[in-house]
């Protein structure tokens, strides 16, 4: 009994670091663990954390009424919040990883930065888990952005009106919960009633014009992988061969990797989409030029690509495009709906004659 005693009070005393080493190391675990976004497992990693989050909030605040305190390790009021904070950051860290892979960074990133920020105030803002709408707030958001990318995994469809669905069974969701927590503390709910029914209208109408306007992550799409080719050969395998310039570690490093062309010569561009299993869809490849006297980007035409779900590694697709205009291109890999799954970007740079490509399977 001593020894619990010891761990109780050691992590007491110490209580932050140990608190935001654990929610690092849970964000670096789903980073590695996290590869598919329709399986079993991660949905069911989802779900049991967002139940133990609803649980544990019900907690803080059926102890809250009876003198509950967050800062002493004696009382189990402690523990709840602490639970509580740790369940949200491995909720929000997963959502992260998640969105983070749909989409471009370019584009999606006032709602990455959202999650980013509340996964900061998951761990920064402590105290304010005593506060009953910043609970609701974070758990409503969580909940939001699940159903965003659940809801067309089970019906295998995408578009404005799974998304709208999707906002319906949330807001549906958050309301049979804050009957539960009108039912634990009348009093605490009734005091908070007001800032609570604002920060649902706030966060539903947020993540409504971010979908509408194309911010949102077009997720459960995602750009696996994606290149400007020489050349595109499928072999009797029904693998591609590819050829490419070999630049070596600069293409890790490098925006528009340079392709020497002769003018006029075809430059393909593949990309590997990943949709879940039967979820079947239609992309586009959107190819742009920057003009460089204009300072902005022209649109040189699109081709409508097909796409299956269920390979872990993407749907292997192509396009194909006589290039007459040497400087920086990029073909924008889109849903139908101009959504931004991902960009592929390279420099062309006029040569007078072919240059021999390396080759490799992909």
């Amino acid at each position: 009994m001593s020894f619990f005693i010891s761990v109780r009070n050691f992590y007491g005393r110490f209580e932050r670091p140990i608190s935001s080493l654990s929610l690092i190391g849970g964000f670096v675990f789903d980073a590695l663990t996290l590869k598919r976004l329709d399986t079993l497992w991660e949905n069911f990693w989802v779900v049991a954390h967002l139940l133990i989050v609803g649980v544990f909030i019900v907690l803080v605040n059926k102890t809250e009424n009876s003198g509950g305190d967050e800062k002493n390790p004696e009382r189990a009021h402690f523990w709840y919040v602490n639970i509580l904070q740790f369940f949200f950051g491995g909720i929000l860290s997963t959502y992260l990883v998640f969105y983070f892979r749909s989409g471009d960074l370019s584009v999606s990133w006032p709602f990455l930065l959202i999650l980013a920020l509340a996964f900061w105030a998951n761990e920064s803002l402590k105290r304010h888990y005593e506060i009953l709408s910043f609970q609701v707030s974070l758990f409503f958001l969580s909940i939001f952005s699940f159903a965003t990318f659940l809801l067309p995994v089970l019906l295998h469809q995408i578009g404005p009106v799974i998304f709208l669905l999707s906002g319906a069974v949330s807001l549906l969701t958050i309301f049979l919960f804050l009957r539960i927590l009108w039912r634990v503390n009348r009093e605490h709910f009734r005091k908070s009633k007001k800032i609570i029914t604002v920060a649902i209208v706030v966060i539903f109408a947020g993540m409504n014009i971010l979908y509408f306007t194309h911010v949102l992550p077009p997720i459960p799409l995602s750009l696996k992988s994606g290149d400007a080719y020489h050349s595109i050969q499928k072999d009797a395998d029904g693998n591609y061969v590819v050829g490419f310039e070999d630049i070596g570690w600069k293409s890790f490093v490098t925006i528009y990797p340079d392709l020497h062309i002769v003018l006029g010569e075809p430059v393909y561009v593949y990309s590997a989409v990943f949709a879940p299993t039967s979820l079947n869809t239609t992309i586009t490849h959107k190819w742009q030029y920057y003009d460089e006297s204009a300072k902005k980007w022209l649109d040189e035409g699109f081709v409508f690509l097909p796409v299956l779900g269920g390979r872990g590694d993407g749907f292997r697709t192509y396009s194909i495009r006589n290039i007459d205009l040497a400087g920086k291109w990029r073909v924008n890999v889109e849903t139908t709906r101009g959504e931004l799954i991902g960009r592929i970007r390279f420099n062309i740079i006029s040569v007078p004659q072919d240059i021999t490509p390396t080759y490799k399977t992909i």
